[in-house]
């Protein structure tokens, strides 16, 4: 372990130097940056819809298999997936350009922590509706 001010960080996994660990109660934690990244609304569903497809995937098509998403927040979550290295994007020049985006091997190992996740929330949903719904009907 490497100790930096008040936190301790672990050190890395072997090929991986970069990564730490740090304290997720702290607003700098770069674990914590990074949950929120991969939390937000649309990461979860453009990463499955591009691990689902196993191939390149144009814009287009992106935002048809994601109802709902605007163009502006679809490219921002592209962009930002690109960014932190979990997406590829490819520029057909053509006339306009056909832009296509695909996981990178580091992309397409997020895919079975948010396939178990959504399993834990589509097997405990119903559960948590019931909560949900007492909660509401009980005075305070």
């Amino acid at each position: 372990m490497v100790t930096g001010g008040n936190q301790i960080h672990k050190t890395a996994p072997r090929g991986n130097a970069r990564a730490r660990r740090g304290d997720l109660f702290t607003p700098a934690c770069p674990t914590r940056k990074l949950l929120d990244r991969l939390g937000g609304k649309w990461t979860s569903m453009l990463v499955k819809v591009l691990g689902d497809a196993g191939t390149e995937v144009r814009f287009a098509e992106l935002q048809r298999r994601a109802p709902g998403i605007s163009r502006k927040m679809l490219a921002q979550t592209l962009r930002d997936l690109e960014a932190d290295g979990l997406v590829t994007r490819r520029v057909e020049p053509t006339v306009p350009p056909a832009v296509h985006y695909a996981l990178t091997p580091l992309g397409t190992t997020l895919v079975g922590p948010l396939d178990t996740l959504r399993d834990w929330a589509e097997t405990h949903m119903g559960t948590i509706d019931d909560h949900r719904q007492r909660l509401v009907r009980s005075p305070a």
